[in-house]
C-alpha cells in the first residue's frame, strides 16, 4: 500500500473516531438535559405536594376552637385555673359576651376575652394561653387578695370582703375559701358606711389587727366597729376596748403584754380590758 493510501486510511479512521466522540458527547449532553428537566419537574411536584399538605394541615378542624368552647366549663377546649373566689361559671358567662373565634388558634386575638373577664370585681389580672394542636385556651386568673370580711354580727356569715388594695367585693362571691386569712369587722354600715371605705381605711384595720396579734400572741377573732366611737377587739382570752381611733391608739395597745398575764391570773370572769385612756387602763370584771 502506498504512503498516500496509508495516510488516507488514517485520516478516515480519525474522522470516524471524532464523529463517534461527537455523537457520544451529544448523547451525554442530551441525557444531562433530560435529567435536569426531570429533577426540575420532581422539585415542582414536591413543592406542590408540600404546599397541598400544608394547606390540608392548616385546614384541619383541630386548629380551631370548638364552636361549643364557651358552652360549659368542663370541655376540652377551655381550662380555667387559679380561681378560688370567682366561680368558673361566672368566668364562662363573661366569655360568652364574645363569639368563639373562628380563625385558627395561632391567629386568635385574646385581648377582648381578657377585657370581658377583667370586668369581674375580684379579678386583678388575667393571662390567656393558646395551645395550638388541638386548639384550646387556658385562662389563668389572678384574683385580688382578701384581707377583711364584713358582717353585722359575729355569728352571722360575712356578707362582703375587702381586698388588700381596698376593693369591696359583694355577697355574690361569698363565702371565701378557708385558706384565706382575713380579719372580721363587725359593722352595721350606718354610722360609718363600709361601702365608702377606701384603701387607707382598710390598711388601718389591717394594722390594728396585726398589732394586737403581735402583742398578744393570739388571733383576733373580730373587731367590733358597730360604734366607731367605741371599738372593741376580741381575742380568745379577753375583749379589748380601745374606744375611738386616734393617734395614741397604737401606744395604748402596746400595754397588752403587761395586762394579759394579769387577766389570765384572775379567777373571775373578765368583761374587757379598757384601753380608752391615755394615762390609765384597767380590767373590767363581768359582774
Amino acid at each position: 500500500m502506498s504512503k498516500d493510501s496509508e495516510e488516507f486510511q488514517i485520516t478516515k479512521e480519525n474522522q470516524l473516531r471524532r464523529l463517534k466522540q461527537a455523537q457520544m458527547q451529544r448523547k451525554v449532553k442530551y441525557q444531562k438535559k433530560r435529567l435536569k428537566r426531570m429533577r426540575s419537574f420532581l422539585k415542582f411536584l414536591i413543592v406542590l405536594f408540600i404546599m397541598g399538605l400544608c394547606y390540608l394541615i392548616v385546614k384541619l378542624p383541630q386548629w380551631k376552637l370548638s364552636s361549643a368552647a364557651f358552652d360549659k366549663v368542663d370541655n376540652p377546649s377551655l381550662e380555667i385555673i387559679n380561681n378560688k373566689i370567682v366561680p368558673s361559671y361566672k368566668i364562662l358567662s363573661a366569655l360568652r359576651c364574645n363569639q368563639v373565634p373562628q380563625e385558627p388558634i395561632f391567629m386568635v386575638k385574646t385581648e377582648h376575652l381578657k377585657e370581658s373577664i377583667m370586668h369581674l370585681e375580684p379579678v386583678q389580672d388575667v393571662y390567656i394561653r393558646r395551645f395550638w394542636f388541638p386548639a384550646r385556651l387556658q385562662i389563668i386568673v389572678i384574683e385580688r387578695t382578701p384581707i377583711l370580711t364584713i358582717s353585722p354580727e359575729a355569728n352571722v356569715p360575712p356578707i362582703a370582703f375587702f381586698s388588700v388594695d381596698g376593693t369591696l367585693i359583694g355577697r355574690e362571691y361569698m363565702p371565701l375559701d378557708p385558706s384565706y386569712k382575713t380579719w372580721l369587722i363587725l359593722t352595721y354600715g350606718t354610722k360609718d358606711d363600709y361601702r365608702s371605705w377606701d384603701e387607707a381605711k382598710v390598711r388601718m384595720f389591717r394594722t390594728l389587727a396585726q398589732s394586737v396579734e403581735d402583742l398578744s400572741g393570739e388571733k383576733v377573732e373580730y373587731i367590733d366597729y358597730k360604734n366607731p366611737d367605741d371599738i372593741y377587739i376580741k381575742i380568745p382570752t379577753v375583749n379589748i376596748r380601745i374606744g375611738k381611733m386616734s393617734s395614741s391608739t397604737m401606744n395604748r395597745i402596746a400595754r397588752l403584754p403587761s395586762l394579759l398575764p394579769q387577766v389570765k391570773m384572775l379567777n373571775k370572769k373578765v368583761k374587757y380590758i379598757d384601753l380608752r385612756w391615755e394615762e390609765t387602763n384597767y380590767i373590767k370584771l363581768d359582774e
